[in-house]
Order: C-alpha cells, then sequence, then structure tokens
C-alpha cells in the first residue's frame, strides 16, 4: 500500500533487532518482488534509548507495576487503564516524556 501511494518515493523503516525482522528468506522475497524503494535501518541489540516505545513501557511499568501489589487480575486492568486514559489526556507531556517533543 505504501509503494501503490507513492511509487517514486524511498520508504524508509526502522527496525528493532527482533528476530522475525532478520528472517532472510522473507527479506529476500520481500526484495525481490518489491523493488528497491524501501530501505531497513536496524537498531543495534539493545538500545531501549533509541526506540521512544521503550520509554512509554518504562513509565507504565513505573506508574503501574512497581511496588505494587495488584489483589487480582482485574485491578491491574483498571490500573493499565488509568494509565492509559491519562496518557491520552496529556498528549504534550507523553511527547517531552519520551523525548519527542521539541
Amino acid at each position: 500500500m505504501l509503494k501503490e501511494r507513492d511509487p517514486d518515493r524511498l520508504i524508509v523503516f526502522v527496525l528493532d533487532n527482533a528476530r522475525i525482522h532478520h528472517a532472510k528468506k522473507m527479506v529476500k522475497e520481500f526484495w525481490r518482488e518489491e523493488g528497491q524503494c524501501f530501505h531497513f535501518i536496524y537498531l543495534p541489540p539493545y538500545s531501549p534509548q533509541l526506540n521512544p516505545i521503550e520509554r512509554l513501557w518504562k513509565w507504565r511499568k513505573d506508574t503501574v507495576m512497581a511496588n505494587v501489589f495488584h489483589k487480582d487480575r482485574n485491578d491491574i486492568i483498571q490500573a493499565i487503564t488509568r494509565f492509559v486514559h491519562y496518557i491520552h489526556e496529556r498528549p504534550e507531556e507523553v511527547l517531552q516524556r519520551l523525548g519527542c517533543a521539541g
């Protein structure tokens, strides 16, 4: 779909080092079918500082899970739901905290 939308544009994917992103047979097949309009950049093996979503997971862990005893699964779900609502209401704070704001 990306290629069809703008066939003359180079599309760059930044990927973590998950094993699936290095599935050689699949990647080679993809390259053969799709051509050179895609470029892949792989992050170093362990680089949470380069992946903003890792900062969000850490924030969630520190806020919801760390040093907290939840009485049951439902209590955990409610705590995560409160966190999700909190971040949805404060997009500027989220971007700033994740290092994505100017």
